[in-house]
């Protein structure tokens, strides 16, 4: 991303207030960050009276099917609406939002890019990414508060479970002061945390656990202990009937490992694709959204992720031989 194309808040609200119709579109297969983001944002914006349509090529997943607003996430098929304004969210790259969704917004006459990535590529005709925010959630609170936009129930419960999720429930190193005086803030404005939190952190479907039994066993580690890593297949993803949020966040319980430096999730998908979710312990150990950009991906230093085309096993090791590398 270049430094040039970079704007303000300020701009940014200047655009949301002229615009009168507004599509808010996030990642495929959307966290808690992506979800929570975009509604909050939608809830604010159709507060004030706008024309909002959420929209996301997967939907809202399952597991956050419990967020107030949840029910205005909808998915590209079939959608025409004719918006002023697209604002993206927690999303690095275009390709990312979408052959569905981007299909609905490319005549759309301004795109709006907010994201916390440090890979995130600059696309759009107003970007705004800062990667010392811990989540997206973060900026859009930043943003309501600056532009004098409604924190409504809704964006409070969601943007209080978009940075819980991307922060690992307020653990992870990017976390920050500020982090916990907007968390502390939503809770002031009557966000409850422990209904929030159980919610997110304590509602499984006991095919979660009937797939992490299932990894346990193929689970791999390098000789030295620093690498720990599983594969999942096709043929297990039909066994157990996954959902595609079954598997998120799985991989932390392998980086937990005392040893381990560097986790990483291998999926397979139909059309020839491995999906790679990868994990680090310690950036100075191993920065692991350097070694998913040399396979198209990106992410952060300690939580990076790429689709990478070819057959599972020559992806598996080929990923894992750009590990050791960037270890030694």
């Amino acid at each position: 991303m270049t430094a040039s194309k970079q704007c303000s808040l300020a701009e940014i609200g200047m655009a949301i207030h002229a615009a009168r119709r507004i599509i808010v579109i996030g990642h495929v297969r959307p966290d808690g960050d992506a979800i929570g983001s975009q509604i909050a944002l939608a809830s604010s914006l159709h507060e004030t009276g706008k024309d909002v349509l959420v929209l996301n090529e997967d939907g809202c997943p399952s597991n956050l099917s419990f967020l107030p607003g949840s029910s205005m996430v909808t998915q590209p098929a079939g959608n025409s609406f004719e918006a002023d304004l697209c604002i993206a969210l927690d999303t690095a790259n275009r390709e990312r939002l979408g052959a569905g969704c981007l299909a609905v917004v490319k005549e759309v006459p301004k795109l709006i890019n907010i994201d916390h990535h440090i890979s995130n590529e600059g696309y759009g005709d107003l970007v705004y990414v800062d990667d010392s925010s811990p989540a997206t959630g973060q900026i859009i609170f930043e943003l309501l508060q600056q532009e004098g936009l409604p924190l409504t129930e809704v964006a409070r419960d969601c943007l209080f479970v978009a940075i819980s999720t991307d922060t690992g429930g307020f653990r992870y190193p990017a976390t920050t002061a500020r982090t916990y005086e907007i968390a502390a803030e939503l809770i002031r404005f009557g966000a409850n945390c422990g209904e929030l939190s159980s919610a997110v952190y304590e509602r499984y479907p006991f095919r979660r656990l009937e797939l992490l039994r299932e990894l346990l066993g193929v689970l791999r580690m390098s000789d030295d202990g620093r690498v720990a890593s599983w594969v999942l297949d096709l043929e297990m993803k039909k066994m157990l009937s996954l959902r595609p949020e079954d598997s998120e966040n799985l991989t932390d319980l392998i980086r937990a490992v005392d040893t381990v430096d560097v986790a990483v999730f291998f999926e397979e998908m139909a059309g020839g694709m491995v999906r790679v979710s990868m994990r680090s312990k310690r950036a100075e150990a191993a920065d692991v959204c350097e070694v998913c950009r040399c396979f198209g991906g990106g992410g952060h230093a300690l939580a990076a992720g790429a689709r990478v085309e070819g057959k599972l096993d020559k992806v598996v090791e080929q990923v894992l031989n750009k590990i050791d590398e960037s270890l030694k």
